[in-house]
């Protein structure tokens, strides 16, 4: 995940019971136009605008989303510190049914944040099963249902050398039990973005697959994926320039391409979102199936960091993409 070096060195070493491990309060949540200057846009490349907000906690655990999934009709957002936060949303806003807590169980003893910096998740509705992936010990966790215990992990042989704060950052558990998780940064020797198959669980399966995976042009990396209905998988991505500030994009691939040491796979891009439309470090992606077709989610990181927010935006899909 990015970091800005001086922020990374200092959040990495606090101790989480600095960040007052306070009971949970309320989120609040603050609508914002998907282009500030000209709220009436309502599109962006091939997607539809249905409304955003920023949100912010009373209890200062709330932040640092890296990645979501959508569970018995809430979200749950897990954050690069391994705090749970599930959330009831609705176009008003967050409801009362708001909850966190910290990971039962994970890397490390959990006293630092560098020990549950997890930055991707994914679930399956049949078990209640999650299952999160770490950096820096480049690990997968799985726990059952609600968070309630971790019962296995592994450390993939393929996930070993993969950068200490640049690793599984995209997670996607697919319908038919494969798993696929897309390194940040490591890349293959054409520069398209290192990925892993997995032909079931990776705790009772780890051994892999690799293929490549091609985003759009311009340093976008990956950062979250979640399955469409018909099969296919959004990629979240993200980009950072000092001087340009925060970028997203998201692309759809088809899983049927995927050839384990092929030609790369590539992402067929539906939309980048860029100053001066709305848009922050967005890290975590979500799809919810309605009566009028999948609505995107996406939210945003925000570092525990002044100068960045917590988004939560969501998007139609046009009905020919």
């Amino acid at each position: 995940m990015h970091r800005l070096a001086l922020l990374a060195a200092l959040v990495a070493i606090l101790p989480l019971p600095l960040a007052v491990r306070s009971a949970p309060q309320e989120i609040r949540a603050t609508p914002v136009a998907l282009d500030p200057g000209d709220p009436a846009l309502r599109s962006v490349g091939a997607l539809r605008y249905l409304g955003g907000w920023v949100l912010k906690g009373t209890d200062r655990r709330f932040g640092g989303v890296s990645s979501m999934t959508i569970q018995d009709g809430h979200f749950v957002m897990l954050s690069d510190g391994g705090v749970v936060t599930r959330l009831l949303f609705s176009g008003a806003g967050p409801q009362a049914d708001y909850a966190m807590r910290e990971l039962p169980d994970g890397p490390g003893d959990g006293s630092a944040k560098v020990d549950r910096d997890s930055e991707s998740s994914t679930y399956d509705p049949a078990t209640g099963h999650v299952w999160a992936g770490f950096e820096t010990t480049n690990q997968i966790w799985r726990y059952t249902k609600g968070f309630a215990t971790a019962d296995g992990y592994v450390a993939p042989k393929l996930m070993a050398d993969w950068p200490d704060n640049l690793g599984a950052e995209a997670m996607v558990r697919l319908t038919d039990g494969r798993f696929l998780v897309f390194a940040e940064t490591k890349t293959c020797k054409d520069g398209s973005h290192f990925a892993l198959l997995f032909p079931g669980d990776p705790v009772e399966h780890p051994d892999a697959a690799s293929f490549c995976y091609k985003g759009p042009p311009g340093g976008f990396a990956p950062t979250d994926a979640a399955q469409l209905p018909d099969g296919r998988v959004l990629v979240l991505h993200r980009r950072f320039s000092p001087t340009a500030g925060f970028s997203a994009a998201l692309t759809v691939i088809d899983p049927k391409a995927i050839v384990p040491g092929g030609a790369p796979v590539v992402g067929k891009l539906l939309a980048k979102i860029a100053p001066p439309l709305t848009v922050d470090n967005m890290e975590a992606l979500a799809i919810e199936p309605t009566p009028a077709g999948p609505v995107v989610w996406i939210a945003s990181d925000d570092n525990y960091f002044f100068l960045e927010r917590t988004l939560l935006m969501r998007f139609a899909l046009p009905k020919d993409f």
